[in-house]
């Protein structure tokens, strides 16, 4: 396998920077691969999507997982955060007119052709740089907060690619990404705790009369259960203000956004099914449950 062909963390370590210069074509190769070989299995481009926007799709997403590796899969936060400023400083070139690693190769002319602002990719990494330093939220305000970093520039990418750029059509993303990324924090409760990380408000701790020691001997109790009522309970809620979404898109990325929300309400319905006790058993949405959400949404293909 080429050396281009190797995920973040296996690159970083294999590769040194500016060291290999990258035709376009190769560029667009290794983000077309990178998006559809990660370990994640995640399926970047929708068949709904014009097939225009696919390789955009691909070198979007491909700026993210690197973004995403590089601040979760490195294992040391000091190295983290020197590898995320180092992405920082990739960034900066490309929009100053200079790229050298392959993402920003193919990342270029899909920021040029779709006159992407650096915002949205510059508030990712400052997300990921919260990751090495912040590991406890005192109010739900704070995890907002950092969803504004985490989540929210995903949406809105998305939004420039498919050519939306009004501030409606942001805030109604902005609430669906804050809930699609509040919905996996409760799913992913044990998963965050394994890196020392805990997403639920520490207010709601202190309401219930719940203590992190309890969390982390995995001690479900009625405390915790009122915990994550009220947890999925605003992420419901956040789901519900962005659901208009939808209906201000073209249908066929109308059904894609409207299937990561019905994905995400499945996800809270089945935290209340199981008596919001995620500490013995990770909800997840099976084969079958995800083709009867796609079903739901299929109406949205039909025309006006």
């Amino acid at each position: 396998m080429p050396v281009a062909y190797l995920q973040p963390k296996e690159y970083v370590r294999s590769v040194a920077p500016d060291s290999t210069a990258y035709t376009q074509s190769e560029a667009l190769e290794y983000t077309r691969w990178l998006a559809t070989h990660h370990y994640e299995n995640f399926h970047v481009v929708s068949f709904l999507l014009p097939k225009k926007l696919h390789q955009d799709f691909y070198n979007v997403y491909s700026y993210c997982r690197w973004a995403d590796d590089l601040g979760d899969e490195i294992g040391d936060p000091r190295e983290s955060l020197r590898l995320l400023a180092w992405w920082r400083e990739e960034l900066q070139s490309m929009y100053a007119g200079r790229a050298h690693h392959p993402v920003f190769v193919a990342l270029k002319d899909t920021v040029a052709r779709h006159d992407i602002p650096i915002e949205p990719f510059d508030r990712l990494i400052r997300a990921f740089e919260q990751d090495q330093l912040v590991t406890r939220y005192q109010t739900f305000e704070d995890v907002f907060g950092y969803c504004v970093n985490s989540a929210n520039p995903v949406g809105r990418l998305v939004l420039y690619l498919c050519g939306y750029r009004d501030a409606g059509r942001q805030q109604l993303s902005d609430y669906t990404c804050t809930a699609l990324q509040l919905a996996n924090f409760w799913q992913d409760v044990t998963v965050d705790l394994l890196k020392d990380r805990i997403y639920l408000p520490l207010c709601l701790f202190e309401k219930y009369g719940y203590t992190e020691a309890e969390l982390h001997a995995l001690q479900f109790t009625p405390a915790f259960r009122a915990v994550m009522a009220e947890a999925v309970d605003v992420a419901q809620e956040l789901f519900e203000k962005g659901l208009p979404l939808a209906n201000k898109l073209h249908r066929r990325l109308a059904l894609d956004i409207e299937l990561f929300s019905r994905g995400g309400l499945r996800v809270l319905q089945k935290i209340r099914q199981q008596g919001y006790d995620v500490l013995k058993r990770r909800p997840y949405i099976s084969k079958p449950e995800r083709v009867g959400i796609l079903l739901q949404c299929l109406p949205r293909l039909l025309p006006f």
